[in-house]
């Protein structure tokens, strides 16, 4: 138990019926890099952790973390994390991780930040640095789910976000947020991949087709959609980092992959 900490919950929020979000308190001894990972667990009847990798969607200035989670009924550790509620209890490994770092892409003109589902979590942290607006001119969130009521965060991202007394102005000038649904008619529909081979979310922002000159990319989401969406960076020339630590066009979170 040694490398865990015990924290508290501090709030939960419920977008549907599928998707939720949790505050927590934060180990004054915690430090990550915004789009890293930490192990999160509850105690089990059996005196063992349940512990899953959450990305951590707060920023690493905040004295709280955040958490971004899909609801699972016979999911192991989510059937329960769904039921949190404040003053619960809560383990966070002490030792973050990942490989959604900004240090690990070359330099560029532009950052593309692609996600689907909870993937978004991991780039909540990064939007919200600000050293993300010192190193590109435009950041471009891509957020893709399938139906309306899963584009969360989207009030905190247009509304909120613009009025940060250290960044909110940058963000006003160079964040492009793009929210994109599959299944119900939205002002954005398509599948991501679909919308970069076919060229329409370049259109639709006003930036040329992605390039390996100009441009950089981060991607999380399921297995397939980053397996797809590398692709597709690949066919634009874009290179991965091929190691943590190692700086490439792009970056996936290998240890989701890996799972």
């Amino acid at each position: 138990m040694s490398n865990l900490n015990i924290e508290r919950v501090l709030s939960v929020h419920h977008w549907n019926d599928t998707l939720f979000s949790f505050k927590t308190t934060r180990n004054p001894g915690l430090r990550f890099d915004n789009g890293q990972f930490v192990m999160i667990g509850l105690q089990q009847g059996n005196g063992r952790p349940l512990m899953r990798a959450y990305s951590i969607a707060s920023p690493n200035y905040e004295e709280h973390l955040e958490f971004f989670s899909i609801k699972v009924q016979d999911g192991p550790l989510t059937s329960q994390l769904q039921h949190l509620q404040p003053g619960d209890e809560l383990m966070v490994s002490r030792k973050p991780t990942g490989t959604l770092v900004l240090d690990d892409l070359l330099p560029g003109k532009h950052l593309y930040l692609l996600s689907t589902g909870t993937g978004l979590a991991p780039f909540m942290s990064v939007i919200q640095d600000p050293e993300t607006y010192q190193r590109y001119e435009k950041i471009v969130l891509v957020h893709g789910v399938r139906y309306v009521n899963e584009v969360a965060y989207r009030e905190f991202i247009t509304e909120h976000l613009p009025q940060n007394e250290y960044f909110g102005e940058s963000l006003k000038n160079q964040l492009i947020y793009y929210p994109t649904v599959t299944r119900e008619e939205f002002e954005n529909q398509g599948r991501l991949t679909d919308l970069m081979r076919s060229g329409k979310l370049f259109r639709d922002i006003g930036l040329p087709p992605i390039n390996a000159r100009d441009d950089r990319a981060m991607i999380c989401g399921s297995p397939s959609m980053l397996d797809e969406t590398s692709a597709v960076l690949e066919s634009f020339g874009l290179r991965v980092s091929p190691r943590m630590g190692e700086p490439g066009d792009y970056l996936i979170e290998r240890a989701f992959v890996e799972k």
